[in-house]
């Protein structure tokens, strides 16, 4: 029976649309309309913000807010850490998933010598760099940092020292690049991705798994094969973004795209992980209750979220 540690991280600097700072408290006000007490059960631990950078000017285009974001990594990375160190089960609620970053950082500072592997439950991939944004938001490059990749190749954009120098911070948090292997990345319902992601991922052979094999194979036999990929890891880390959910369910976060999971889909895939041993950490991330009605992506958030770590508890 795991000890279960949840770390909330109401950031949303990495994001181009106002709001997932408050999807945390959206999936709180979720459990309590569902007469839960699963927030009273844990230990927890609020992680310190720097969102007041939203009402500030943006410093570079292409790595907007970067600085805040490297202050919120050495904050996410030294709580997971320290949890990890202290036997428990890190469980990270996070604004937006430029976070997921900081969390992988946290992992491989806890467990230097682990070999990770990486389950991203996602529509988008995050594999752009300041070279290649296209947005310059944070949230779309937190799996090319996780890999220490630049994409000279697709270079889009000529970058200040600063924003170079920030970058390389950004790829180093914790002394460790690469943190995760390329081919040790696996995404699950990935749709929505830029011809210079694109060109990273047929790179690296990085897998990936389609919303229609999900669902054409079932959640249990697409566990067994990304389990079996990822066979060599010691450490797997989950990142569910809910906008992998499809566009008809998932309106309440900041880039919803169809073609997605549905809920079922995504809280069956998540409950055969769980029941893996080597599943060491898990994130939930970009419930945005402002562009919601109803508080349904926060509820349902909230169902993924219970389901796994009621599995979790039983492994």
């Amino acid at each position: 029976m795991k000890n279960i540690k949840l770390i909330e991280v109401p950031s949303e600097i990495g994001a181009g649309t106002r709001g997932a700072s408050l999807g945390i408290d959206a999936i709180k006000i979720a459990a309590l309309d569902f007469m839960s007490n699963f927030f009273v059960h844990f230990p927890s631990e609020k992680l310190e913000v720097e969102n007041k950078l939203l009402y500030e000017p943006i410093q570079s285009p292409y790595a907007k807010r970067m600085q805040g974001v490297l202050t919120m990594y050495d904050r996410i990375s030294k709580a997971v850490a320290d949890s990890i160190n202290a036997h428990f089960f890190p469980v990270i609620l996070s604004g937006d998933h430029s976070n997921a970053a900081g969390t992988i950082a946290g992992i491989k500072m806890a467990k230097p010598k682990s070999k990770l592997g990486v389950i991203w439950i996602d529509a988008h991939a995050d594999l752009h760099t300041p070279y290649t944004t296209p947005s310059g938001n944070i949230h779309g490059m937190p799996m090319a940092a996780t890999i220490g990749e630049d994409n000279m190749e697709m270079k889009v954009h000529d970058l200040d020292e600063k924003t170079i120098k920030q970058w390389e911070q950004f790829k180093s948090i914790g002394k460790i690049n690469p943190k995760v292997l390329p081919e040790d990345v696996v995404f699950i319902s990935l749709r929505d991705f830029e011809k210079e992601e694109k060109y990273l991922i047929e790179k690296h052979g990085m897998k990936v798994i389609t919303t229609s094999e999900v669902r054409r194979n079932g959640a249990e036999n697409v566990c067994r094969k990304v389990l079996r990929y990822l066979s060599d890891c010691s450490d797997i880390y989950i990142s569910f973004d809910v906008d992998s959910l499809d566009s008809s369910i998932s309106k309440g976060t900041g880039t919803p795209v169809s073609n997605g999971l549905r809920e079922r889909e995504v809280e069956d895939l998540i409950s055969k992980f769980m029941q893996n041993r080597k599943i060491c950490c898990f994130e939930i991330t970009e419930v945005n209750p402002t562009l919601d009605k109803e508080n349904l992506m926060a509820e349902i958030a909230f169902n993924i979220l219970q389901r796994s770590v009621n599995v979790l508890m039983m492994n």
